[in-house]
C-alpha cells in the first residue's frame, strides 16, 4: 500500500510549485520564491545615495585563475548616459533585460528628445518581468537590479527590483549574498548628508564586513558611481588602481581609529 500512495503524496507536495502560474494553498507563487533564492546565493552587490550622486558597489569572483580577466564589468552596466545598474543573480538574464532597457532608453529619447524619467524606465522593465510570472511555459528572470539615475524631475535616485517585477526607491540596499548582514550595516552608518567619497568609504565598509572573502582587492570588487560633471550625468567605473587607492585610504582610517 504504502508503494502505491509513496510516489502520489510526492506528486501532491510538488503540484504548486511545477509552474509560475500556479497558487499554492497559502497563496504564494513558489518559482518566483525559489528565484529570489538564487539570487541571495549570488556575488553581492550594493547602492548606496549620495548628495551628489549615486555609489555602486559589488563582489566579484574569481572562479579559475585560468580565466582571462574580462574588458567590461561584470556587475556593471550602462543603460543610459543618465542610468547605470548593478546586478546579483544569473548574468545570461540579466543581458536580455539590459539589452531591453536600452532600446526602451533610446526609444524614448528618439521619440521625445529627452533622456527618459528613471522611475518610466524602471517600471517598464519590472511589466516585462512581471509577464514572466503570469504565462504559462515561461520562468521568471533569476536576477535583481539595482538602478542608479538621474533626471531633471527627482535628481539623483536608487531603485531596487527583483524577479516578481516588483520595485522600490532607496537611501542604501543590498542584494546577492550576505544582503540582510548588508543591509543591517547599512541601516546603522547611513546618514542623509553623506557625499560620494563618503558613500565610497562606507560601501567598502559594508563589503569588508559582509564579504566571504579574507582581504579585499581590485581583483574582486567592483565600484562605480553616478555624478554630476558640468550639469550633465556622468558614469564612471573605477579602475583597478582607483579601487586599491580606495582601499588603502579606508584602511588607513580604520586603523588611526
Amino acid at each position: 500500500f504504502f508503494f502505491f500512495t509513496y510516489p502520489f503524496l510526492f506528486i501532491m507536495a510538488r503540484r504548486y510549485d511545477s509552474r509560475t502560474t500556479i497558487f499554492s494553498p497559502e497563496g504564494r507563487l513558489y518559482q518566483v520564491e525559489y528565484a529570489m533564492e538564487a539570487i541571495s546565493k549570488a556575488w553581492a552587490a550594493i547602492g548606496i545615495l549620495a548628495t551628489d550622486g549615486v555609489v555602486l558597489a559589488a563582489e566579484k569572483r574569481v572562479s579559475s585563475k585560468l580565466l582571462e580577466p574580462g574588458l567590461k564589468s561584470e556587475k556593471m552596466y550602462k543603460i543610459d548616459d543618465h542610468i547605470a545598474c548593478g546586478v546579483a543573480g544569473i548574468t545570461a538574464d540579466a543581458n536580455i533585460l539590459i539589452n531591453y532597457a536600452r532600446l526602451c532608453a533610446q526609444r524614448y529619447t528618439y521619440q521625445y528628445q529627452e533622456p527618459q524619467p528613471i522611475e518610466q524606465l524602471v517600471q517598464g522593465v519590472c511589466d516585462l518581468k512581471q509577464g514572466y510570472t503570469q504565462y504559462g511555459g515561461l520562468r521568471p528572470f533569476g536576477v535583481s537590479f539595482l538602478y542608479a539615475g538621474w533626471d531633471k524631475h527627482f535628481g539623483f535616485q536608487l531603485y531596487h527590483s527583483d524577479p516578481s517585477g516588483n520595485y522600490a526607491g532607496w537611501k542604501g540596499t543590498a542584494i546577492g549574498g550576505n544582503n540582510t548582514s548588508a543591509q543591517s550595516i547599512l541601516k546603522q552608518e547611513y546618514k542623509d548628508n553623506l557625499d560620494t567619497k563618503q558613500v565610497l568609504a562606507l560601501a567598502v565598509k559594508v563589503l569588508r564586513k559582509t564579504m566571504d572573502s579574507t582581504s579585499l582587492t581590485a581583483e574582486n570588487l567592483e565600484f562605480a558611481t553616478l555624478t554630476l560633471v558640468d550639469g550633465k550625468p556622468s558614469f564612471h567605473s573605477l579602475t583597478a588602481d582607483e579601487i586599491t587607492n580606495l582601499l588603502q585610504e579606508n584602511t588607513e582610517e580604520e586603523s588611526n581609529n
